[in-house]
């Protein structure tokens, strides 16, 4: 990846780093307290209000009318309860492509948002609590605008809204492009300058640069995703969908998301977005420990190998190369189960939060913001400093 590691820095060391502006970092609820709730729902984004979060998270798709509605999955079968209702049986879609990859489902774009609003949400991790399924509805941008005002106001503190443009090539392939309906909310809402509340973000370069052009001020992230983990190796894969900007790939362009944190990748970025949005291990790497045939030990014993079976790696220099260039970084996705940490932290989130934290990354992108923000405490208090 081209990154360096910080010198003389153990994994787990927690260094005394400061943010980019010398802030706490923010606690962004992703998709809601998501990992309460069903995501993306106006429940799951009240709760996450609740517990303190500084942002919220909704992902963007668009229906067959045009509405933009708050849906990590343009396949509705991966979060609703649509298959279940005959009335829509007949729109299911066998092997329909959403960026180079086969789905089998029903598809956004195929209903109406008053079809949409009879669907009920259901939780896509079977650890976290289903007794909410069915109960709650997706929502449209504008609801999660309105409730953020309304928020703000009643609470007497700022919460930012921090939206992604979901697949914006795959939408504009379907005549339904969410640039242009994502501009006019945020001019409605009065938005439209470097201090609003409001973060917009893509792991497409493409879309954020037409909202730049189009004359948009927010503050813009740029995501950086990957496929996997090698843990034998430590370094990330990169298998599609998951290898570049589907943008990238429609033109194209070979580079891999890793290009974009190689210094000329930081300094294209600056070009046209305020920061970026890297999954964890591009800041800190992992790596399974090997047995003397050369073959991953499964360290806990439960007959899987897994991230739990990994430990972490020292830190590489992608926050301060960020910083230098005057860009901001939001990690993501922090998770409290234990198969999303890594065997070093012992399965305490807490103490994945702790590293980052002192690391001084801007923001975390958390499905459990109370967590989040008990560990910020800890750090950032009088006492944890």
């Amino acid at each position: 990846m081209a990154l360096a590691v910080i010198a003389g820095c153990s994994s787990m060391a927690p260094p005394s780093r400061q943010t980019l502006v010398g802030q706490t970092p923010l606690v962004i609820a992703h998709r809601g307290a998501s990992g309460y709730l069903p995501e993306s729902t106006l429940e799951a984004y009240q709760r996450a209000i609740d517990l303190g979060a500084d942002a919220i998270e909704p992902d963007l798709i668009a229906t067959r009318d045009g509405v933009l509605i708050a849906s990590h999955y343009p396949n509705l079968a991966t979060h609703t309860d649509v298959a279940s209702l005959p009335e829509f049986a007949s729109r299911k879609r066998e092997n329909w492509p959403i960026d180079g990859e086969l789905q089998s489902g029903w598809f956004a774009h195929d209903f109406t948002l008053a079809e949409i609003k009879t669907l009920g949400v259901v939780a896509t991790d079977p650890e976290r609590p289903q007794q909410y399924n069915g109960k709650f509805r997706i929502v449209t941008l504008q609801e999660v605008i309105d409730l953020v005002k309304a928020e703000s106001t009643r609470l007497g503190r700022p919460i930012a809204i921090y939206p992604e443009t979901k697949n914006p090539t795959y939408h504009r392939d379907l005549a339904l492009p969410l640039e242009d309906k994502l501009i006019s909310a945020i001019h409605s809402a009065g938005w439209n300058s470097r201090t609003a509340p409001i973060f917009v973000q893509s792991f497409e370069p493409g879309s954020l640069k037409e909202m730049r052009a189009k004359g948009l001020q927010v503050r813009m992230v740029q995501l950086i995703d990957a496929d996997g983990y090698d843990f034998k190796t430590g370094e990330l894969t990169y298998a599609p969908p998951f290898n570049r900007p589907y943008d990238w790939e429609k033109s194209g362009d070979q580079r891999l998301f890793r290009d974009m944190v190689t210094p000329a990748g930081l300094a294209e970025i600056k070009t046209y977005a305020d920061g970026i949005g890297p999954w964890k291990p591009y800041i800190v790497p992992v790596k399974g420990q090997l047995d003397d045939a050369g073959n991953l030990e499964d360290i806990n014993g439960d007959g899987k190998l897994d991230l739990r079976d990994a430990s972490t790696e020292d830190p590489t220099s992608l926050i301060d190369d960020a910083h230098k260039l005057g860009l901001f970084v939001h990690a993501f996705t922090f998770r409290n189960e234990s198969r999303h940490l890594a065997h070093s932290y012992a399965g305490d989130p807490h103490a994945e939060y702790l590293q980052f934290y002192g690391l001084g990354v801007d923001g975390v992108f958390s499905e459990v913001p109370d967590t989040a923000i008990a560990a910020r405490r800890t750090r950032h208090s009088p006492q944890g400093q």
